[in-house]
């Protein structure tokens, strides 16, 4: 081992899945030895970061208001009135997410 290019060795267990999924990527390759291929990804490959807080929040708001239907239709369902002041929050609730939406969808282009 002294005398090798590479002295400090890495290992990484995989299950049979991994190891065929990294055969069937690595036969994309015009390489035949995995570890040139582990090597090669491990420096050069690139990682996709994917910023979910605009989901997130999206998220947040519509189990709000399906929190607040929920309740309006409980009572209505009871038998008690419905209040302006609680479709006006649905509302206001709906104005927030179709601002959401759209920031969304903008941020996308």
């Amino acid at each position: 081992m002294a005398n090798r290019k590479r002295p400090i060795v890495l290992r990484c267990p995989v299950t049979a899945e991994e190891r065929a999924l990294i055969e069937q990527k690595m036969a994309q390759l015009p390489t035949q030895r995995i570890g040139a291929y582990l090597r090669k990804m491990a420096i050069d490959g690139y990682i996709i970061y994917t910023d979910t807080a605009d989901i997130k929040a999206f998220t947040r708001e519509l189990s709000a208001i399906g929190r607040n239907i929920n309740q309006i239709a409980k009572r209505i369902n009871a038998g008690g009135p419905a209040y302006q002041a609680d479709m006006s929050e649905i509302r206001e609730r709906l104005n927030e997410i179709w601002q959401l939406q759209r920031h969304i969808l903008s941020s996308q282009r």
